[in-house]
């Protein structure tokens, strides 16, 4: 009993907890409206968005890649779904729709990454216009709106005084800590972010993991982004911008390491309640926008900090 105990102390993720609680105290000290049950229930469903899209980038951070175009994906593969239902096809077929240009983002980006050998940086960089500027493109920056009342009712409803999104969020979160604990794939996973080339000389296609991490972090990006047009009744342009910033930022402060081979889906959950929290009790405080920013920038750089001196420590 006393060895599980100090077990669980000494997980990363006992500490990040801790982080939150602490967090959630001060906030609550300062903002007595931030621990209400009404805000708590809204900033549930705006941390489930963050959640699903951080989870996406969690199987590329574990590669030791990166995908930059996380909050462009979730803009066109929403934009996706809400014309194809603007187009009369049924809210399922419109989902299906968003998932496959998901997976085609994510395909596109993982077969130049994993098979041509281009710096992640530079090619999700380069997808995060790509894909925000072919919903300029296509809608001249204009949102679609004929969404059916029935699809908004479902993704702005709740099961048990949970809202549908922190349910969504939830399920993936399981399948993912199941792909990664009891799958081969979860293990080649971390193995090539652990060490690529002993993993490759070891006879395992490590191009074709890294291929399936981009795709799933596409796919994952573009459940978010149908959850959006549900949410705002609407696509719009501009939905998901920045977002790969607080995804990023969420598994990092998780303790997953930008160098690759290293974290939790527990930990990616917990990194992006903290910069929900973070977030919400910014503007209940009344924090000015430009402060904010600051402030999220500032968590976003010691937390890359945090992960350098994490790896030495481990080295």
């Amino acid at each position: 009993m006393k060895q599980h105990l100090l077990r669980l102390i000494r997980r990363k993720e006992t500490g990040i907890l801790l982080a939150l609680v602490v967090l959630m105290a001060l906030m609550g000290l300062c903002e007595p409206a931030f621990l209400t049950g009404t805000n708590l229930y809204l900033v549930s469903r705006q941390i489930a968005f963050t959640a699903i899209v951080a989870l996406g980038v969690f199987f590329v951070i574990l590669t030791a890649g990166i995908d930059l175009s996380l909050g462009s994906v979730v803009g066109l593969t929403g934009f996706v779904c809400g014309m194809a239902m603007a187009a009369g096809a049924p809210p399922a077929l419109a989902v299906v729709a968003a998932l496959a240009a998901g997976a085609a983002v994510g395909a596109v980006n993982g077969l130049i990454v994993a098979f041509v050998g281009v710096t992640p940086f530079i090619v999700t960089l380069g997808m995060l216009g790509v894909a925000r500027g072919a919903i300029y493109v296509i809608k001249h920056g204009d949102s679609v709106r004929d969404i059916p009342p029935g699809f908004v009712a479902f993704g702005n409803g709740q099961w048990a005084g949970i809202p549908v999104p922190v349910i969504v969020c939830l399920a993936i979160a399981v399948l993912s800590a199941g792909l990664l604990k009891y799958t081969v794939f979860g293990r080649r996973l971390y193995a090539v972010g652990g060490n690529e080339e002993a993993t490759r000389l070891s006879g395992i296609n490590t191009r074709l993991v890294k291929f399936r991490a981009y795709v799933i972090s596409s796919a994952l990006c573009a459940v978010t982004g149908v959850l959006f047009v549900a949410r705002f009744s609407s696509a719009q342009a501009d939905a998901g911008k920045g977002m790969e910033l607080d995804a990023i930022a969420a598994a990092v402060i998780g303790g997953t390491s930008l160098m690759g081979g290293t974290g939790s889906v527990l930990g990616v959950l917990l990194g992006a309640t903290i910069m929900g929290m973070i977030r919400n009790g910014l503007v209940l405080l009344d924090v000015s926008s430009y402060w904010q920013e600051l402030i999220i920038g500032g968590i976003i750089v010691l937390a890359a900090i945090l992960d350098v001196v994490r790896n030495r420590r481990r080295g």
